[in-house]
């Protein structure tokens, strides 16, 4: 998650965030490239990495019970989705739902955020699984959704740390900014213009809009995200990437794009990309 405005972090935490990007990028595109099995491994591994910091960020304790459940289901139900079993993932995202309340509710925490979290990130790692093995457009979709995200969040940083103005959400995220915002979409809608020509078969301007909507799509994932830290007075979801926090705190965009992606290519069918 990057700020979409202003930053107060240090040059050498920038600097961080940076070289961060240049040794994680580059591998993990080429994973998206080469697809399943990889591919399939990478979404399952990420998923489960994602539930444990959701699971921390909402008070459960390394092997409690409401942890070990939302790791489980959102691991078990990315699985299900790669072995090509779309009705068990359900079933799965369904128990463990259900089971996480129990368990939250004996654990005095929040059920509402817990349930959440298997949820949205059970739902986003089978859509990106889904995507991915589209047969026709599986890679350029992932790859292109990826860059969507990726540039939302640089030229929203960008452009808010540049140019600042009203707040975008203050109660929720104090430092977006409106200006952020429209330098994200700006960013977003270049990157599908240029995915319109090089590996796209869709007309440049709807592509460049619709990438646009993923960008405003990305954010609410990003605000989302924020008001979860608010609530439980965290800053950042985990400290596995320098300069960026938790894995979560990268992904909360993907996670909201993939599965608005997802949803529009179930119903308009692959063949309109």
């Amino acid at each position: 998650m990057v700020p979409l405005t202003g930053s107060d972090k240090s040059g050498s935490n920038l600097a961080k965030r940076a070289l961060a990007g240049l040794l994680l990028g580059p591998p993990v595109l080429a994973v998206l490239y080469v697809g399943s099995p990889y591919s399939d491994l990478l979404i399952i591994g990420a998923s489960g990495v994602m539930a444990w910091e959701w699971a921390r960020l909402c008070g459960a304790g390394t092997g409690s019970p409401t942890m070990l459940v939302m790791v489980a289901s959102v691991v078990f139900a990315a699985g299900a989705i790669a072995l090509g079993l779309p009705g068990a993932a359900g079933w799965i995202v369904l128990v463990g739902s259900m089971s996480v309340m129990l368990t939250a509710r004996q654990g005095q925490l929040e059920p509402f955020w817990v349930v959440a979290g298997v949820v949205v990130i059970g739902l986003s790692a089978m859509a990106l699984i889904w995507l991915r093995a589209q047969p026709e457009t599986g890679r350029a979709l992932v790859l292109w959704l990826v860059a969507v995200v990726w540039a939302t969040d640089t030229g929203a940083y960008f452009a808010g740390r540049s140019l600042g103005g009203p707040k975008l959400a203050p109660r929720i995220s104090p430092k977006k900014t409106w200006s952020g915002l429209a330098g994200g979409m700006a960013a977003a809608g270049a990157v599908g213009w240029v995915a319109s020509r090089v590996a796209l078969n869709h007309g440049a301007f709807g592509l460049a809009v619709f990438s646009m909507l993923l960008a405003l799509v990305s954010q609410g994932g990003d605000l989302f995200e924020s008001m979860l830290k608010r609530r439980f007075g965290a800053k950042d979801s985990g400290h596995l990437i320098p300069g960026h926090g938790g894995l979560l705190d990268r992904t909360d965009g993907l996670i909201a794009a993939s599965l608005c992606l997802a949803a529009v290519v179930w119903l308009v069918g692959e063949a309109r990309f």
